[in-house]
């Protein structure tokens, strides 16, 4: 198949599969449009991650980099849009290994902290999730993003993060416990307005 990569041709006219081979080729057309149909989502991907907008442009960056370094190892086996996404993930994992101190704690939480805390009924904006989400620790966070949103086993986070299948089952337990916590106080600020 022959690519024609004119200016003329509409980026929402370019597959994925033309943007992969123009990416391959260093094609800068193919890079912007990469760029411009992913960085949104991607960043939403970084941001989930850590604190600060500062350091989710800074992943989101290094990230692309990484896209259009490593682009001639995408197989077109899933989503390009799947694969890009990985490598996001695996920037922020580097990033937090590096640059911050993600304590895994270890151990069982008790049976009646997990009850405790009744589910609240209020529909919350996405913002607002993300936030509570944003002011867990370290590692409670990146192991909620890793089960709950990007879909990862526990036996795939143990091994992404070098800690036991309990650990991951244990943080993740951790963090929702903590994030019914915050719902539940967010639900009370909300009926007290």
């Amino acid at each position: 198949m022959k690519l024609s990569f004119s200016i003329s041709r509409k980026p929402k006219e370019w597959t994925d599969e033309d943007l992969v081979l123009g990416c391959q080729k260093a094609d800068r057309v193919a890079q912007r449009i990469v760029y411009e149909r992913y960085s949104r989502r991607m960043y939403a991907v970084c941001l989930r991650y850590v604190n600060t907008n500062f350091e989710a442009e800074d992943l989101l960056m290094t990230g692309f980099m990484r896209v259009f370094e490593h682009i001639s190892r995408y197989e077109s086996k899933g989503s390009f849009e799947g694969w890009i996404r990985r490598i996001m993930v695996n920037e922020a994992l580097g990033y937090l290994r590096k640059h911050k101190n993600m304590q895994l704690q270890t151990g069982e939480l008790e049976a009646e902290t997990l009850t405790e805390h009744a589910t609240p009924n209020e529909a919350f904006q996405a913002e607002e999730l993300l936030a509570l989400v944003q002011d867990l620790p370290t590692g409670f966070r990146t192991v909620f993003n890793l089960y709950a949103v990007e879909g990862y086993s526990h036996k795939e986070i143990a091994e992404m993060l070098g800690i036991t299948e309990s650990t991951s089952k244990s943080q993740l337990s951790r963090a929702r416990v903590l994030l019914q916590q915050k719902l539940t106080m967010l639900e009370q600020n909300y009926k007290t307005r």
